[in-house]
């Protein structure tokens, strides 16, 4: 006959987990210490383990053995991985994780199985492809691209396929010293205006992104275009080869200079490395695909004479679809950084009707202005520094005379060219060397008021005189009201433009607009004259 201590082992080995978790082990080790020291108050109980308490107390071992071989006691936690969804499950001693829209199905179906399929082919192909994050316009961008590299890619092979036929590529009567050389000399000078074309457009690239990638495509696309050309005119095959290829290489260099800045615009969570590391793959498969819808209109040429024939259409053809491939995917570029003329959309905006514009509307109100036709507006309003042949005389004079060091900005008139003969008034925004973002926010907003005030006697102030004494109290009246108000309310539009998704922390500005000026002393001023 056994013992009751024994019985009472024996009982706590085959005990589950769950009941061993409540044995109270804590509250004995902590009823000894109070023991030994009586004075000392009791720790605070711990939430974490007070929870894993109440859930084994919950989740008793007769509810999960009573449920064991007919299902499965589901846990509140699913698990998101590459697009799938997971759940923990609980069979009595196991975890186990499981798909959690999967059913059990009662027999196998070829329909279910390949939707599956077909759905997994799916994923694989955009996690391929497609970032984990990015921007919900995004996809827009990719579904052009496709389109703009296959095209471009195929023009590209029957170009290099044109140039080969023109230096005499396979014939006997080939010189493969001289087709070397007139290579050598062409990439040479293409690789040359690349670096001249990118030191000299600069700032340009973060400033008009969207202007010059897509003059630089056509570019790209016109320099295709005289490759084409080289076997009807073999003897001027360096010339016209040297050309096409400076027109590539200028567009090669807008490309990849613009490419970092729309990468960031899709990217939501500093991914900006997975964005491009997709854009490279993308970019290779698109123009493999190019690649065999060449090889495909070349074997149907050799077949087929009349395909021949046809053959000079093919160019215009995938140009003009190249080009508007290109000119829809850049709509889907939505950049978040501040310009000069991004901020003067959202300031008119928020002035018209309280609001600020998200990135996405200010793009569609951006568009790329290839023509360059934004200063045709009545009062155009320039960053810069004054143009002593431009300008108001008596009121740049007034206008410097009364600045003071503690002046980041000036605002004033001067005659902006419309045209080739015409001219307007306009209005100028000068920085000081120490402005920072705020500051021109502050004056662009301030000028946008000036040019919201001068509006309905733009008549007037253009037929008077510039020392007219009516003008210039009319004009410096509005340079004050609007200054006060710009002040006023530049807290608000900033906080606005945080919340909408802007980048208020530095405002990219060309190279025009970069210049900025100082203040002198009186005493140095006066030691210079």
């Amino acid at each position: 006959m056994q013992s009751a201590s024994h019985l009472n082992s024996h009982s706590r080995l085959h005990q589950s987990p769950w009941h061993h978790r409540k044995t109270p082990r804590f509250r004995s080790s902590i009823d000894q210490s109070n023991s030994v020291r009586p004075n000392l108050s009791l720790p605070p109980k711990n939430p974490t383990f007070s929870k894993l308490s109440k859930l084994s107390r919950r989740f008793k071992l007769e509810e999960i053995e009573g449920c064991e071989g007919r299902s499965l006691l589901p846990l509140p936690v699913v698990v998101h991985r590459a697009g799938k969804s997971s759940r923990y499950l609980w069979d009595g001693a196991h975890l186990r994780l499981e798909g959690f829209d999967r059913e059990p199905a009662d027999g196998f179906r070829f329909g279910d199985e390949f939707q599956r399929l077909f759905q997994m082919l799916g994923e694989a192909i955009r996690h391929l492809f497609v970032p984990r994050q990015v921007q919900d316009n995004y996809m827009g961008y990719l579904k052009w691209k496709v389109l703009h590299r296959v095209s471009s890619s195929a023009l590209q092979v029957l170009a290099t396929q044109a140039m080969f036929r023109a230096i005499g590529f396979g014939s006997s009567h080939s010189l493969p010293s001289a087709a070397a050389l007139n290579w050598v000399l062409k990439d040479g000078l293409g690789r040359l205006s690349r670096c001249i074309y990118t030191a000299s457009l600069g700032s340009a690239f973060d400033t008009n992104l969207k202007r010059v990638r897509f003059s630089t495509s056509v570019l790209f696309s016109l320099g295709i275009g005289i490759e084409l050309l080289t076997p009807a005119f073999p003897q001027y095959f360096l010339l016209l080869a040297t050309v096409a290829n400076i027109a590539k290489s200028i567009s090669l260099a807008a490309y990849l200079a613009t490419g970092t800045a729309i990468h960031r615009s899709f990217a939501i969570t500093d991914n900006l490395g997975e964005v491009s590391a997709k854009s490279q793959i993308q970019t290779v498969c698109f123009d493999n695909l190019g690649l065999l819808l060449a090889a495909l209109l070349n074997i149907l040429c050799k077949i087929n004479q009349r395909f021949q024939a046809g053959l000079p259409l093919i160019y215009p053809i995938f140009a003009a679809v190249d080009l508007f491939a290109i000119y829809q995917g850049l709509k889907f570029v939505h950049l978040q950084t501040l310009t000069k003329d991004r901020l003067e959309i959202i300031i008119n905006t928020w002035l018209c009707s309280g609001v600020v514009p998200s990135p996405a509307e200010v793009s569609n109100k951006e568009g790329i202005d290839v023509l360059m036709n934004k200063g045709s507006k009545l009062w155009p309003i320039r960053i810069g520094c004054l143009d002593p042949k431009d300008s108001f005389s008596m009121v740049s004079v007034l206008t410097i005379q009364s600045l003071r060091h503690e002046d980041l900005y000036f605002i004033c008139m001067e005659i902006s060219q419309k045209g080739l003969t015409r001219k307007q008034p306009g209005i100028l925004l000068s920085l000081q060397e120490t402005a920072v973002s705020s500051d021109i926010i502050i004056g662009l907003l301030q000028a946008c008021l000036i040019r919201k005030m001068l509006l309905p006697r733009s008549s007037s102030i253009c037929n008077a005189s510039s020392t007219e004494d009516s003008m210039l109290a009319e004009w410096f009246k509005v340079v004050e009201d609007s200054k006060l108000r710009a002040i006023r309310e530049s807290t608000h539009l900033i906080e606005e433009l945080q919340r909408a998704g802007w980048v208020v922390k530095n405002i990219l500005l060309n190279f025009q607009e970069q210049i900025r000026y100082s203040l002198v002393r009186e005493d140095s001023y006066t030691r210079i004259h």
